[in-house]
């Protein structure tokens, strides 16, 4: 495991097991298949804060940003 994802892995433990769960099997599952671009757009995901993450998760909220569209879509059906 590089230093990269170490650090992303680490931006994915969150304060809510579920979202914890949830994106440690996303990253299990499509991480060696992420694009750059896609990389770059997790890393910016993972910024937002517990509360609205968690909404455009669970689709209470849409995201205003659409490079998430395609990683939202993918961690909801896991």
């Amino acid at each position: 495991m590089d230093e990269w994802e170490r650090r992303l892995r680490w931006h994915c433990r969150r304060g809510m097991l579920e979202m914890d769960l949830l994106l440690q099997r996303f990253l299990d599952r499509y991480l060696a298949t992420l694009t750059s671009d896609e990389r770059g757009a997790l890393e910016d995901l993972l910024k937002y804060d517990d509360i609205e993450l968690t909404a455009f998760l669970n689709g209470r909220r849409e995201c205003p940003d659409p490079r998430f569209a395609s990683l939202l879509e993918r961690i909801r059906g896991l």
